[in-house]
């Protein structure tokens, strides 16, 4: 539902080779029983998201303003961080969390009615009995559990969604042992100031940060379902080397400044020191421009234009409704013949 609503579309390995190798790395790092679906929304807006119940079930989009932003390293981190929530059942999690508000909400609303419509008939049935008082005192309490039990619902919610991404950040770091890449690829992604077309407030946890922007930053106040993206870079950027837990929860205590850290302590008992590996350096690493051309290629491609390719370089898009034979070439003047399509 949340893709089909967020107009995902699946991909294969031909549709985008660079990116379903790194989900691939990541599926390995991390353990998982099942290579996720990997689908695309095109949207300038740079987002990611991971769904699916279970390990088994699970799918991981990417937004096309995000896939042209990062390099490899960035890429990795953040289907890193994907893949965690996956790892960890963070989407089931949520869900639990989103029924549990919806009912609390529900049954405030129904139990404030009860309790006024209640206080009122016994008011009527006590007028000139002194049941006044109490009658009040109902009606009051009910106001108050009225507004206040869905705020302090809301409230866990939401606190919960913040320390399931502290985990993410930290599980991610440790599968890609690169925690700068994940913090360059926050930072470029909190620097938008678009915000995600088909995004809404009930999946917006499930987002990499919040999709909502405010002048290019996401909401990092008490009712935002993401940590300060600052914060989040800050820790990546303090874990002094490391790439293990144990790390993290050293650099999110130093950054904090106090309270206790974010990973149990039966997980840190079995964790692996491991140090930080180096960016990769790859030669056929594609830059900015070649990045925008790969995404739109595909993009051209969902749309059903045809492509026929020049022999002065240039790609010719034919749109889906051509009947020609032929195109020419506004480059260079050749006509070049079109194949005929159903």
């Amino acid at each position: 539902m949340i893709l089909s609503i967020s107009r995902a579309r699946k991909i294969s390995p031909d549709d985008h080779p660079r990116l379903y190798n790194v989900v691939e790395e990541m599926k390995i790092a991390s353990g998982l029983p099942k290579m996720p679906d990997i689908y695309i929304i095109d949207d300038p807006s740079p987002n990611a998201f991971a769904v699916g119940r279970d390990p088994s079930r699970a799918s991981v989009a990417i937004t096309s303003g995000l896939l042209e932003r990062l390099n490899r390293d960035e890429l990795q981190g953040v289907m890193a961080h994907e893949m965690s929530h996956v790892k960890n059942r963070d989407v089931l999690l949520m869900t639990f969390c989103s029924v549990l508000l919806g009912t609390i909400v529900i049954l405030a609303w129904f139990g404030s009615r009860m309790m006024l419509f209640g206080g009122m008939r016994g008011n009527r049935r006590s007028s000139g009995g002194g049941g006044g008082y109490a009658t009040l005192i109902i009606i009051a309490v009910a106001i108050l559990l009225m507004i206040l039990a869905p705020i302090a619902a809301q409230l866990i919610y939401y606190a919960i969604s913040r320390k399931r991404e502290y985990l993410a950040d930290a599980s991610g770091a440790l599968y890609t042992r690169y925690p700068e890449g994940l913090a360059s690829a926050l930072e470029k992604i909190a620097g938008s100031t678009q915000e995600l077309k088909t995004a809404n407030q009930a999946f917006a946890p499930m987002y990499i940060i919040n999709p909502f922007r405010s002048k290019g930053r996401a909401a990092s106040d008490l009712t935002s379902t993401h940590p300060p993206i600052s914060e989040r870079v800050r820790i990546l950027r303090s874990m002094a080397g490391g790439a293990s837990l144990a790390a993290y929860d050293k650099a999110y205590l130093e950054v904090r400044g106090s309270g206790k850290g974010i990973i149990s302590a039966s997980v840190l008992t079995g964790d692996t020191p491991l140090a930080a590996r180096r960016p990769e350096a790859l030669e056929s690493e594609p830059g900015k421009v070649e990045r925008t051309r790969e995404t739109s290629d595909l993009l051209w491609k969902f749309s059903n234009y045809g492509l026929v390719n020049c022999e002065c370089g240039t790609k010719l898009r034919v749109p889906p409704k051509f009947r020609g034979n032929s195109i020419r070439c506004p480059h260079c003047g050749k006509t070049n013949p079109v194949a005929a399509r159903s």
